[in-house]
């Protein structure tokens, strides 16, 4: 358990104007640790830093004693929980993931909550919209499940969509998940995943680069997407549109030499853009978890079987005929009526019993989509 000095100097370093991670890293190597180095005379920080940095290292902030004491707290809540320890992982530390080493902007200091170890577990992040379509969200579930099965830990940021999906999916698996956040741990964004991070703090693991206290700034997002790259084997997306978040951290797993892997999908869908760019540019195209596995050589004692999804050149004799129609795109009632010529009336009978029956989802204005179990 890092000690109150010794937290004190990381974030008095971490929170000097100026002094970013590549100019903390470089003082780190010169001087050891934060603690050494403001035990060392000012004149030393100007052979690795400028004078202004310099300067601002010799003025600690007016609001450095109130971030470690919000910091101190939370570390140490008035009633702690067993079941989630509260811990700050320094770079170097025992429980330090091996994997953030081999990319180009490893963070420095991580807040975690939860099971530590799974930050060395082998990985595979699941990322996608935030605006995912009902087909998309039953992927994510499916292929998260199937993956923590398997015995791989799922990351993903916590966000609506195709990553709330893929946490709910991970916790059904032994594999659990890590969620990687924009905030301070003490906050949760979006407000309505709060029984979502409190369960994945339960049985998974949810970290953060940034203090008690730090709300959700647009600017964190991008910046936390490099840790989920970085943390995983690879990285599936699954729906993305041009450009989007997504995207960013496939490219990021891309430039960490990880494997990146995209589910494709309609060529009319907004949502399946990105994934048809990644895999025009060599992402993997996976149509189930068992194609993951063969590309990460992953072995199990008893895998997971996952058929994959499913788009049948002909229907089977007995396929519903709305369904057939239907395809596997989204569509208006007045296109479905022009393709069956059956009167909305009818369509909209037939549509809510398929809708009752899981297999057809209804989405915004007046539009319709085939729902497959993975």
């Amino acid at each position: 358990m890092i000690e109150r000095a010794e937290l004190g100097a990381w974030l008095r370093l971490l929170s000097t104007p100026g002094v970013g991670r590549s100019s903390a890293r470089a003082l780190l190597r010169a001087f050891g640790s934060p603690q050494a180095l403001f035990d060392a005379p000012a004149s030393a920080w100007r052979d690795v830093v400028t004078g202004a940095v310099a300067r601002a290292l010799g003025t600690p902030s007016d609001k450095l004693p109130t971030l470690i004491e919000t910091t101190w707290r939370w570390l140490h809540p008035d009633t702690p929980t067993p079941e989630a320890p509260r811990a700050v992982v320094l770079l170097g530390d025992a429980a330090y993931p091996q994997a953030w080493l081999h990319i180009a902007d490893p963070p420095l200091l991580v807040y975690a909550q939860g099971a530590l170890h799974r930050l060395s577990d082998p990985s595979l992040a699941i990322v996608g919209s935030r605006g995912a379509t009902p087909q998309g969200l039953s992927n994510a579930h499916a292929f998260a499940q199937a993956l923590s099965t398997a015995g791989l830990t799922v990351v993903s940021g916590l966000a609506s969509g195709i990553d709330g999906a893929a946490h709910e999916g991970a916790l059904m698996g032994p594999g659990s998940t890590i969620a990687v956040v924009g905030t301070g741990l003490d906050r949760v964004y979006p407000r309505n995943h709060h029984d979502l991070a409190h369960r994945i703090a339960q049985q998974g693991l949810i970290i953060s680069e940034y203090a008690p206290g730090t709300p959700p700034l647009a600017a964190h997002f991008p910046q936390r997407n490099r840790l989920i790259a970085g943390l995983s084997l690879g990285t599936l997306v699954i729906e993305a549109a041009l450009p989007s978040g997504s995207l960013i951290t496939a490219r990021l797993a891309m430039e960490a030499g990880r494997e990146v892997f995209a589910i494709p999908g309609s060529i009319h869908a907004p949502q399946a853009r990105g994934c048809h760019a990644l895999i025009k540019q060599g992402a993997k195209l996976v149509a189930c978890a068992q194609d993951i596995f063969d590309e990460l050589r992953w072995t199990t004692a008893s895998p997971p079987t996952m058929p994959a999804l499913a788009s049948p050149d002909t229907p089977p004799p007995d396929a519903d005929p709305l369904l057939t129609a239907l395809g596997h795109e989204t569509m208006s009632l007045e296109a479905l009526a022009a393709r069956t010529g059956w009167s909305p009336q009818v369509l909209n009978v037939r549509l809510l019993s398929l809708e009752l029956a899981g297999q057809v989802a209804r989405l915004p204005g007046q539009m319709f989509q085939r729902l497959e179990r993975c």
